[in-house]
């Protein structure tokens, strides 16, 4: 199962963050590399001065981010997630919006109750980005939405 979890995540991430080989900053304004990446595999925070990497790189880099960091993380917060598509959406949410954003929301506590037909409104709920919404981010809580069902 977790497996087919990650490759779905991994789906997710390339088509909602894009693969990016330089330095960027992200609408919320946070330095970033690769497939949203925001830090190295050793923890170091992404510099704007940083030289570029290649699509292996970056494809290692959010591979290994989700499996060390969140998806052991997410599974942690969230034990209800029984299927594939449910724990690859709470890690792409977790991935996108940050694990600790996971652990305060009202989101995790309809999961954890299995009130899994009142997650789509939560999740909708997270669709800005530098105090705005973002068009971006309304399509990526509809698909991970239309992965809880």
């Amino acid at each position: 199962m977790m497996d087919e979890a990650l490759s779905i995540v991994i789906g997710l991430c390339l088509r909602f963050e894009g693969v990016y080989l330089r330095p960027y900053l992200c609408p919320a304004g946070v330095p970033t590399i690769g497939v949203g990446s925001t830090r190295y595999i050793d923890g170091t925070p992404v510099r704007l001065t940083d030289p570029p990497i290649t699509r292996e790189h970056a494809l290692h880099l959010l591979r290994e981010t989700l499996v060390r960091t969140y998806l052991p993380q997410t599974l942690q917060l969230c034990p209800t997630a029984d299927t594939p598509g449910r724990v690859a959406a709470l890690v792409d949410f977790a991935y996108n919006c940050g694990v600790g954003n996971l652990r305060a929301s009202t989101l995790r506590r309809h999961v954890n109750a299995g009130r899994w037909a009142d997650v789509p409104a939560e999740l909708a709920k997270w669709v800005r980005g530098g105090g705005r919404v973002l068009p971006g981010l309304v399509k990526r809580r509809a698909a991970e939405a239309a992965l809880v069902g």
